[in-house]
């Protein structure tokens, strides 16, 4: 029978840290100081909601060189929008609830601040009985039958 010395323990590998401890920075600062080569990295945008980042393309937009710049509702828009709504005797909150919006787009859009979207005036049209779009704005708005 072979020799068994029962005290004597052979350790065959000792176990590195875990992917958690050797990213730590304890971890970090501890390989530095013992000189060996150590690699790090900072992800970009890491764990932060980029959903709605500015970027370069959207600060341009913003200061609106001339070359690029969103159509704004003209100001005489807003005035028959105004007028049209003083008409009916609504009042900006009473228009907004008529067409669905908030009562912030109304106001955008009598300012001439509001980017125009077609479905929103076309919403207002109807609501304050006005045209808004094409040559003949301000002019009272015909009601054309309905298809079927």
């Amino acid at each position: 029978m072979a020799e068994s010395d029962w005290d004597t323990v052979t350790v065959l590998r000792k176990k590195g840290p875990t992917a958690a401890q050797a990213k730590s920075k304890q971890a970090v600062t501890a390989a530095q100081r013992r000189g060996e080569d150590v690699e790090t990295t900072k992800k970009w945008a890491a764990g932060q909601n980029k959903q709605h980042l500015v970027t370069k393309n959207t600060a341009k937009l913003d200061r609106e060189t001339e070359e690029l710049h969103h159509e704004r509702v003209s100001l005489e828009v807003g005035k028959v929008i105004q007028q049209g709504r003083q008409n009916r005797g609504l009042t900006q909150k009473d228009l907004a609830t008529k067409i669905n919006e908030k009562p912030q787009i109304i106001a955008d859009y009598e300012s001439g601040k509001a980017i125009p979207n077609n479905q929103v005036m076309g919403k207002i049209e109807r609501a304050i009985g006005l045209k808004l779009r094409g040559k003949d704005i301000g002019q009272p708005l015909e009601a054309k039958p309905k298809k079927k």
